[in-house]
């Protein structure tokens, strides 16, 4: 009697393993919680790194619960090697106390580097959850391969939301990041969004609580409906900006800088900004600046609505300040709140 008791709980064993394989092939992912606790006590960056050197080509799905990590999870950029990282809306990624990495909590293409889309496996993605930087940490990284997506995700209390690498594919990253939201950590290094490579598409976007909104320092970028915050202190509040733009050939389309006290600045490159606002709902600051070129203005910004009204006039209202004269950009259709509170009048001369 004693054998027959063993052998069934034998056979119950094997069946309820051999079931859990099945039901993951039959599923189509792996759920991270059958190998590790999500309970926000135990440091899990081995673990879920493990999980993810180990099932190539597979769908990592994070149920609700905190993951609490004290070093950034890598996946690989190699189609025939990566996964997708799947979170459920209320599964928290959170940096550890102590973290002290300059890379950020998730490496998106970190290791295997490739530049191949004509394989399965190039699609890879984050999508779903929240990455809590815990006020230390960088959010996400895009650090190689092509076609990488990021969606559906919630970044909080971070230095960086994105940053968006070098790519694969002679600089260009070719990643799609859409419907994210970012909360920087109010602390004057603060940046939503750090786009390096070239040729990436950004749609649907919130990020309050940086410094700078987006920063751009490569070309063939496409942004649209992007809206940045300002809601930090007063504290170098004269230098914050919504969106930075090094480069030329960007396109930003319905993008909204928000109390920043400069809207859009440039670096003397040419790119298109179409239906784009800048508003202040307060009059913070000495000074505020729709659009800055750091060089001349050689930029095309069509109807462009620039929010000055009596509640947020201030010592100065500025739609243009250009560092050097000669350049060919154009204002078309601009449309002024209170154009009588407007300061200064550069911008006339290139309005068509």
């Amino acid at each position: 009697m004693k054998y027959k008791h063993i052998y069934l709980l034998a056979a119950f064993l094997i069946n309820v393993l051999y079931s859990q394989g099945r039901n993951e092939v039959e599923k189509g992912y792996i759920i991270v919680t059958d190998y590790l606790k999500a309970d926000g006590k135990k440091d899990v960056s081995d673990e879920i790194q493990k999980l993810i050197d180990k099932n190539p080509n597979r769908t990592l799905f994070f149920p609700d619960g905190i993951y609490l990590i004290s070093k950034p999870l890598v996946t690989p950029a190699n189609p025939q090697t990566s996964v997708a990282l799947e979170l459920s809306n209320y599964a928290i990624i959170r940096a550890k106390e102590g973290w002290n990495h300059e890379e950020a909590m998730i490496r998106l293409g970190g290791k295997d580097p490739a530049n191949n889309i004509s394989i399965p496996g190039s699609n890879y993605y984050l999508e779903g959850g929240i990455i809590d930087g815990m006020g230390v940490a960088k959010g996400i990284s895009i650090d190689g391969g092509r076609e990488t997506a990021i969606r559906n995700t919630s970044i909080k209390n971070v230095t960086v939301g994105i940053h968006i690498k070098h790519g694969a594919n002679s600089g260009s990253s070719d990643s799609d990041i859409n419907n994210v939201n970012i909360v920087g950590n109010r602390t004057s290094g603060s940046v939503g969004v750090l786009i390096e490579g070239h040729d990436n598409t950004l749609t649907n976007m919130r990020i309050g609580g940086v410094h700078t909104g987006v920063h751009v320092c490569s070309g063939g970028n496409s942004l649209r409906n992007i809206h940045p915050l300002y809601y930090n202190s007063d504290e170098n509040y004269e230098t914050s900006c919504g969106f930075i733009d090094e480069r030329f050939d960007n396109w930003y389309d319905f993008c909204y800088s928000d109390q920043f006290a400069i809207g859009f600045l440039s670096f003397g490159g040419k790119s298109f900004y179409d239906h784009c606002f800048v508003y202040w709902y307060s009059n913070k600051g000495p000074r505020h600046t729709v659009f800055k070129s750091n060089g001349r203005f050689t930029s095309s910004v069509t109807n462009m609505n620039a929010g000055i009204g009596k509640h947020n006039a201030t010592t100065e209202n500025v739609i243009l300040d250009v560092a050097e004269d000669g350049g060919n950009g154009i204002f078309f259709n601009l449309n002024i709140g209170d154009p009588s509170l407007v300061t200064d009048h550069e911008h006339e001369k290139y309005m068509r």
